[in-house]
């Protein structure tokens, strides 16, 4: 059987996680996809997976195959990728992860431009809090609102925001005025869910880096919605400040413990490390870079 088959048959196992999902996908029996499996782990002369139990396990020599083997196909189609597109025609359809904040308020126009000079790719952009994993390979490019990154990608900067407090003037005026982080533990708090701190709402004194958890009355994660919450008095909201500028100017919150900000947060796009970058990922990365920096 073909060597590379098999490998694309293998890897797309490991993360499906069912013979019987693979053969769905790939339109084939469940059967063939056994039968490419047990050809690979001939010619190998290991065991990729162990079938013992009934959820079967990929064994530390099948996890080692497979990081490899996504290497080796991923190079294999970015080679493909780079060659055809070798005239600088950028097409294809680009797969785009960003949190549901800054990707509802500031991709859109970004995926706009972008399209208006590169109108042959396609673009899907799924908007997530949570931690995406680019070695699923289910995404080309992860946008990131954090102070630390995944050290097993390319990040590059695209912007940079403070994480600061805020509450409506009503609000403090009914319960009063925080003045330090420990007053926050006789006030309502508006809790963001899922970000890489999870419960945890991260502050800065000097050079000291505390992390407290507030007793929070409402938590969501959607930015919008707290800064809603915040601004008809509901409590005090946690936020970077590139979510919160349109209630600021208008007077609808006020930053409150200013000298507690975070101010080193900021925006990257991040992409795995690759031999051969496909013209519609370098091209989309240059163009995310001059967009923001303009």
């Amino acid at each position: 059987m073909d060597k590379l088959k098999n490998m694309q048959v293998f890897c797309r196992v490991v993360e499906l996680g069912t013979f019987s999902a693979v053969a769905r996908e790939m339109e084939l029996s469940a059967m063939m996809i056994s039968k490419y499996m047990r050809s690979l782990e001939n010619s190998l002369g290991i065991s990729l997976i162990n079938r013992k139990t009934r959820q079967f396990h990929v064994t530390e020599l099948g996890q080692i195959y497979y990081r490899q083997c996504k290497q080796i196909l991923g190079d294999l189609n970015d080679l493909e990728s780079s060659i055809t597109q070798s005239g600088k025609l950028v097409r294809g359809q680009l797969n785009i992860n960003a949190p549901i904040d800054f990707g509802g308020m500031y991709m859109l126009p970004v995926i706009h431009a972008y399209q208006q000079k590169y109108p042959e790719v396609n673009v899907l952009m799924s908007l997530d809090n949570a931690f995406i994993n680019l070695r699923s390979a289910k995404f080309d490019i992860a946008i990131v609102v954090t102070d630390k990154l995944d050290q097993g990608v390319v990040a590059r900067k695209i912007a940079q925001t403070s994480l600061c407090t805020y509450a409506s003037p009503a609000y403090l005026q009914q319960y009063g005025t925080p003045t330090n982080i420990n007053d926050l533990a006789e006030h309502k708090c508006l809790h963001y869910l899922d970000t890489p701190h999870a419960d945890a709402w991260v502050f800065k004194k000097g050079n000291e880096r505390i992390e407290i958890r507030p007793k929070w009355i409402f938590a969501s994660n959607n930015g919008g919605a707290l800064c809603q919450a915040a601004s008809l008095g509901m409590g005090i909201v946690r936020s970077p400040a590139l979510s919160v500028k349109r209630y600021v100017q208008s007077g609808e919150l006020v930053e409150i413990l200013e000298d507690y900000k975070l101010s080193n947060v900021s925006v990257y796009a991040t992409y795995l490390q690759r031999n051969y970058y496909p013209a519609k990922l370098s091209a989309f990365i240059d163009f995310l870079v001059d967009y923001f920096a303009q």
